[in-house]
């Protein structure tokens, strides 16, 4: 299929409407379930490389050591370096055994990242999950944003974002002005929509969308009965009688539930790119099929229907 591409908010980045998810590749069965190997994650890269996505996002935290990362930057030196016209985004994480995420230890956490993807430079550097610092801590004088802010300036990096879960925190973020780029993980939805306001803030504002997580983490992959945990944790019995409920109206129009999942995300105007986690090769193809399947407009109008009530979002 081709894969649109959009430019990302105000910035000069045009970034293809799919992005590659690369956590399941640094191997942690603890939070999926199971284990991905080198060669895997290697091909795994390389068959996105191969295809119309233009787009992968990283952290320095995914796995131990920044095992994404590392797997990632293989791949890139078999092709003898990244190819032209992929965007290559990571993130700045805190010290794995001491915590801290100061303003120097952002500094740190980038150069980790280059050494270990192999490259020079990235054009967008996001802080990544900063529910992990208080917010004031964040913002001071030689803290974590002040650091992302001189990496800009020095021509370190093209772009800045933030990364992360709670849409309040994530508003606090954005309304310091600094931020190029926002991104958020499991909050919109086929089954919950906390971020919309987020979002419509941030697209009147000129600033670049990334939805993370569209599957809400397997459970709008996989159904209620295979993946109970949604954004990685129990969620309320509501959510899981919604996606089910959801997954029935889908099969009723042979479509797909992980299509509606994915098309719900990459259909709205609210939304630059949409980041899917891959861990095999079938899965960046399947990824693709899903993207292209065909969805009446009947069924979109059912799906809105089933939407749960918003006490049962993660906000």
């Amino acid at each position: 299929m081709m894969v649109a591409t959009r430019h990302l908010g105000r910035t000069a980045l045009e970034v293809t409407e799919l992005c590659m998810g690369t956590s399941p590749l640094a191997s942690m069965p603890q939070l999926y379930g199971y284990a991905v190997s080198e060669e895997r994650a290697v091909a795994t890269v390389e068959a996105v490389l191969d295809s119309e996505i233009r787009f992968i996002d990283t952290s320095n935290g995914y796995g131990a050591d920044g095992e994404a990362e590392r797997r990632i930057g293989a791949a890139i030196a078999e092709r003898g370096g990244l190819p032209s016209g992929v965007v290559l985004a990571t993130k700045v994480d805190p010290d794995p055994v001491t915590g801290d995420f100061s303003g120097e230890r952002v500094f740190a956490s980038y150069a980790e990242s280059l050494e270990r993807l192999g490259v020079e430079r990235v054009p967008l550097l996001y802080l990544h999950d900063p529910e992990r610092i208080a917010f004031e801590d964040a913002v001071e004088a030689g803290g974590a944003v002040e650091a992302l802010v001189s990496l800009r300036a020095r021509g370190l990096v093209d772009h800045i974002g933030v990364a992360g879960g709670p849409v309040g925190l994530m508003r606090r973020y954005l309304d310091t002005g600094v931020f190029d780029v926002v991104l958020s993980h499991n909050r919109y939805t086929l089954v919950d929509r906390s971020a919309e306001e987020l979002f419509t803030f941030a697209r009147r504002h000129g600033i670049g969308v990334v939805n993370a997580a569209p599957y809400g983490g397997g459970m709008l992959a996989k159904g209620p009965d295979v993946q109970s945990n949604y954004g990685y944790g129990e969620r309320p019995g509501a959510l899981a009688e919604a996606v089910r409920s959801m997954a029935d109206a889908c099969a009723r129009h042979g479509v797909p539930l992980p299509a509606a999942a994915l098309q719900f995300s990459l259909r709205s105007p609210l939304i630059d790119s949409t980041v899917v986690g891959v861990s095999s090769p079938e899965r960046v193809e399947q990824t693709l099929e899903y993207a292209s399947w065909d969805i009446p407009d009947e069924l979109w109008a059912e799906l809105e229907q089933l939407v749960p009530p918003s006490q049962n979002w993660l906000g």
